[in-house]
């Protein structure tokens, strides 16, 4: 695996999104968002690498079983990425639940870490075209584009708590990062 993960995922997801500019634009509103969540985590460059691929499983070359979370994954593992990020993709905001739905196994642990929460936090504030929207304007704009009783939007539904959790958990630590440095 390169050296310079983020930009690695970087041009992955550029090449693999290509044919898919509005997901491109939210991706990279989702890296802006990560970068503002940096400071917080253990790992400020998994994060911001983890934001540049949470989407690939939506590219045509990864798709598989039809769960984005979990095809991106499984397409990041067979490029050489290291577990953690595979792991971060596959749960990314709440895959579980819409993985549960489709049947779909998930073979990395969900670590539940201010990592793993900034990622979901950076997701879940952005947009489709990439602007910052709020955790509930998203989880509302998820459920409207698929309509009621679409895997996708029953499976946000389901998820919201957790989601709406790991963004206040998120938006504390920021909080509380920009207190220390005053």
């Amino acid at each position: 695996m390169t050296v310079d993960l983020p930009g690695w995922a970087e041009q992955l997801a550029q090449s693999c999104l290509a044919e898919l500019p509005q997901r491109w634009r939210h991706v990279q509103g989702v890296v802006r968002q990560a970068e503002r969540a940096a400071d917080t985590v253990d790992d400020p460059d998994l994060l911001i690498t983890a934001a540049w691929v949470h989407d690939i499983g939506y590219s045509p070359e990864a798709v598989q079983s039809g769960c984005h979370a979990v095809d991106g994954a499984a397409f990041l593992r067979d490029r050489g990425a290291p577990d953690r990020l595979c792991a971060l993709v596959a749960h990314h905001s709440c895959a579980r639940v819409e993985a549960h739905y489709r049947g779909v196994p998930i073979a990395w642990p969900d670590e539940r870490t201010p990592l793993r929460d900034a990622l979901w936090w950076a997701d879940m504030t952005t947009t489709p075209t990439g602007g910052a929207t709020s955790v509930e304007e998203r989880i509302a704009e998820v459920r409207a584009r698929y309509g009621s009783g679409h895997v996708v939007a029953d499976s946000v539904a389901e998820a919201a708590p957790y989601l709406i959790e790991a963004v206040a958990r998120t938006e504390q630590r920021i909080a509380d990062a920009a207190a220390q440095v005053k």
